[in-house]
């Protein structure tokens, strides 16, 4: 593995889209949501939405535990 390749790995997260399509909503529906509760444009969340973004942050957990088990063994 070289320096970029990993490094890349490391820094790749998810786009509001990713995020969108695993919650089964718009994009605009995550970016409204995000928004400060005192924004106009200011959504609620999905329903159930916790749930869904605990299995993509185990996800991206596990994929980042396998880069640093890759990495581990050049030490």
């Amino acid at each position: 593995m070289d320096f970029k390749k990993a490094t890349e790995e490391l820094m790749a997260g998810m786009t509001r889209g990713q995020i969108a399509e695993a919650l089964g909503v718009s994009e605009a529906t995550v970016r409204q949501a995000r928004l400060d509760e005192s924004a106009n444009a200011h959504r609620n969340p999905p329903e159930g939405w916790e749930a869904k973004v605990s299995r993509l942050a185990f996800a991206r957990g596990a994929a980042l535990m396998l880069l640093a088990n890759r990495l581990k063994a050049y030490s």
